[in-house]
């Protein structure tokens, strides 16, 4: 799943601010949102979006 998702050096650079320990659980949630939406490539603001309608 992970193989088709692009990650932009923003969005990495913002996952990074995620707790480690919950950083693996974020990353398939915003990429399975990224998928939903017909996204191939996570940017900033697509992670914002994820982010707004996880309540994090």
């Amino acid at each position: 799943m992970s193989n088709s998702i692009e990650w932009t050096s923003e969005a990495e650079a913002r996952l990074k601010e995620i707790p480690f320990f919950v950083r693996p659980a974020a990353r398939k949630k915003i990429e399975k949102f990224a998928q939903e939406a017909g996204v191939i490539q996570i940017t900033v603001e697509i992670y914002e979006q994820a982010k707004q309608r996880f309540g994090s």
